[in-house]
Protein backbone atom coordinates (compact mmCIF):
# COMPACT_ATOMS: atom_id res chain seq x y z
CA UNK A 1 0.00 0.00 0.00
CA UNK A 2 1.49 3.70 -1.06
CA UNK A 3 1.26 6.68 1.53
CA UNK A 4 1.37 9.75 0.72
CA UNK A 5 2.47 13.34 2.13
CA UNK A 6 -1.62 14.11 2.50
CA UNK A 7 -2.65 11.20 3.98
CA UNK A 8 -2.91 12.41 7.81
CA UNK A 9 -1.52 9.05 8.98
CA UNK A 10 1.87 9.09 6.97
CA UNK A 11 2.07 12.63 7.38
CA UNK A 12 5.76 13.46 8.72
CA UNK A 13 5.57 15.63 11.53
CA UNK A 14 6.95 19.34 11.55
CA UNK A 15 9.39 21.07 14.25
CA UNK A 16 7.64 23.90 15.90
CA UNK A 17 7.72 26.74 14.06
CA UNK A 18 8.68 29.99 16.11
CA UNK A 19 9.43 32.90 13.79
CA UNK A 20 12.98 33.96 14.11
CA UNK A 21 12.27 37.24 15.24
CA UNK A 22 9.77 35.77 17.98
CA UNK A 23 13.00 33.43 18.93
CA UNK A 24 15.50 36.04 19.36
CA UNK A 25 13.18 38.16 21.54
CA UNK A 26 11.89 35.30 23.77
CA UNK A 27 15.81 34.72 24.07
CA UNK A 28 16.63 38.13 24.98
CA UNK A 29 13.99 38.58 27.29
CA UNK A 30 15.18 35.44 29.07
CA UNK A 31 18.84 36.94 29.55
CA UNK A 32 17.10 40.10 30.59
CA UNK A 33 14.92 38.72 33.27
CA UNK A 34 18.16 36.90 34.42
CA UNK A 35 20.14 40.32 34.66
CA UNK A 36 16.87 42.28 36.26
CA UNK A 37 16.29 39.64 39.03
CA UNK A 38 19.54 39.26 40.09
CA UNK A 39 20.12 43.22 40.64
CA UNK A 40 16.95 43.27 42.32
CA UNK A 41 17.66 40.10 44.70
CA UNK A 42 20.58 41.73 45.52
CA UNK A 43 19.09 44.88 46.34
CA UNK A 44 21.13 46.48 43.52
CA UNK A 45 20.12 49.08 41.10
CA UNK A 46 17.07 47.95 38.91
CA UNK A 47 17.54 50.35 36.41
CA UNK A 48 18.21 50.26 32.34
CA UNK A 49 21.99 51.06 32.75
CA UNK A 50 21.55 48.64 35.71
CA UNK A 51 20.14 46.17 33.68
CA UNK A 52 22.54 46.57 30.85
CA UNK A 53 25.50 46.25 32.95
CA UNK A 54 24.68 42.75 34.27
CA UNK A 55 23.36 41.10 30.89
CA UNK A 56 25.76 42.71 28.19
CA UNK A 57 27.92 39.49 28.70
CA UNK A 58 25.10 37.36 28.24
CA UNK A 59 23.49 38.75 26.03
CA UNK A 60 26.74 39.02 23.71
CA UNK A 61 27.48 35.32 24.90
CA UNK A 62 23.50 34.40 23.20
CA UNK A 63 24.25 36.60 20.09
CA UNK A 64 27.30 34.55 19.30
CA UNK A 65 25.91 31.40 19.80
CA UNK A 66 23.12 32.76 17.35
CA UNK A 67 25.78 33.23 14.81
CA UNK A 68 26.97 29.61 15.16
CA UNK A 69 22.74 28.26 14.89
CA UNK A 70 23.07 30.15 12.15
CA UNK A 71 25.80 29.35 10.34
CA UNK A 72 25.73 25.70 10.92
CA UNK A 73 22.39 24.24 9.57
CA UNK A 74 22.27 21.07 11.50
CA UNK A 75 22.01 23.36 14.20
CA UNK A 76 18.80 24.80 13.05
CA UNK A 77 17.42 21.55 11.81
CA UNK A 78 18.99 21.30 8.69
CA UNK A 79 18.18 25.29 7.05
CA UNK A 80 18.76 28.43 8.05
CA UNK A 81 17.22 28.75 11.28
CA UNK A 82 14.33 26.75 10.54
CA UNK A 83 14.47 24.86 14.35
CA UNK A 84 15.77 27.90 16.35
CA UNK A 85 12.99 26.94 18.52
CA UNK A 86 14.01 23.45 18.86
CA UNK A 87 15.46 22.43 22.65
CA UNK A 88 18.28 20.58 20.73
CA UNK A 89 20.39 21.64 19.59
CA UNK A 90 19.41 25.33 19.50
CA UNK A 91 18.17 25.80 22.44
CA UNK A 92 21.13 24.26 23.91
CA UNK A 93 23.41 26.26 22.00
CA UNK A 94 22.27 29.47 22.39
CA UNK A 95 22.41 28.32 26.26
CA UNK A 96 25.65 26.81 26.51
CA UNK A 97 26.71 30.32 24.26
CA UNK A 98 24.65 32.80 27.08
CA UNK A 99 26.35 31.00 30.18
CA UNK A 100 29.34 30.22 29.10
CA UNK A 101 30.05 33.66 26.78
CA UNK A 102 28.47 35.58 29.80
CA UNK A 103 30.92 34.08 32.44
CA UNK A 104 34.24 34.24 30.12
CA UNK A 105 33.23 37.80 29.57
CA UNK A 106 32.15 38.85 33.19
CA UNK A 107 35.72 37.01 34.29
CA UNK A 108 37.79 39.12 31.70
CA UNK A 109 35.97 42.54 32.68
CA UNK A 110 36.39 41.42 36.29
CA UNK A 111 32.13 42.00 37.28
CA UNK A 112 32.75 38.33 38.96
CA UNK A 113 32.29 34.59 38.41
CA UNK A 114 32.27 33.65 42.29
CA UNK A 115 30.42 31.70 44.64
CA UNK A 116 27.41 30.13 43.39
CA UNK A 117 26.93 32.53 40.44
CA UNK A 118 27.62 30.49 38.12
CA UNK A 119 25.18 27.72 39.18
CA UNK A 120 22.65 30.11 39.76
CA UNK A 121 22.94 32.03 36.51
CA UNK A 122 23.24 28.10 34.80
CA UNK A 123 19.90 27.12 36.75
CA UNK A 124 18.21 30.30 35.84
CA UNK A 125 18.86 30.45 31.96
CA UNK A 126 18.42 27.07 31.35
CA UNK A 127 14.85 26.70 32.52
CA UNK A 128 14.08 29.91 30.44
CA UNK A 129 16.35 29.57 27.53
CA UNK A 130 15.04 26.42 26.97
CA UNK A 131 11.81 26.90 29.16
CA UNK A 132 10.47 28.45 26.69
CA UNK A 133 11.15 26.64 23.64
CA UNK A 134 9.48 23.21 25.63
CA UNK A 135 6.47 25.05 26.25
CA UNK A 136 6.40 26.06 22.69
CA UNK A 137 6.66 22.72 21.60
CA UNK A 138 4.32 21.39 23.72
CA UNK A 139 1.66 23.60 22.46
CA UNK A 140 2.50 23.24 18.71
CA UNK A 141 2.17 18.94 19.79
CA UNK A 142 -1.41 19.90 21.23
CA UNK A 143 -2.16 22.34 18.39
CA UNK A 144 -1.84 19.65 15.59
CA UNK A 145 -4.89 17.60 14.73
CA UNK A 146 -4.31 13.51 15.70
CA UNK A 147 -4.96 11.57 12.71
CA UNK A 148 -7.30 9.15 12.77
CA UNK A 149 -6.85 5.38 12.26
CA UNK A 150 -7.19 4.11 9.07
CA UNK A 151 -10.14 1.85 8.51
CA UNK A 152 -10.21 -1.84 8.91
Amino acid sequence: MRTSENDPVSRPTRATRVPVVVAAVADLLCVVAFAAGGRSEHDEHVGALGVLTTAWPFVVGAALAWLVVATVPALAGGQRLRGVSRVYPAGVVVLVGAWGGGMLLRAVTGQGTSGAFPLVALAFLAVTLLGWRAVAALVSRRARPRPSAPAP
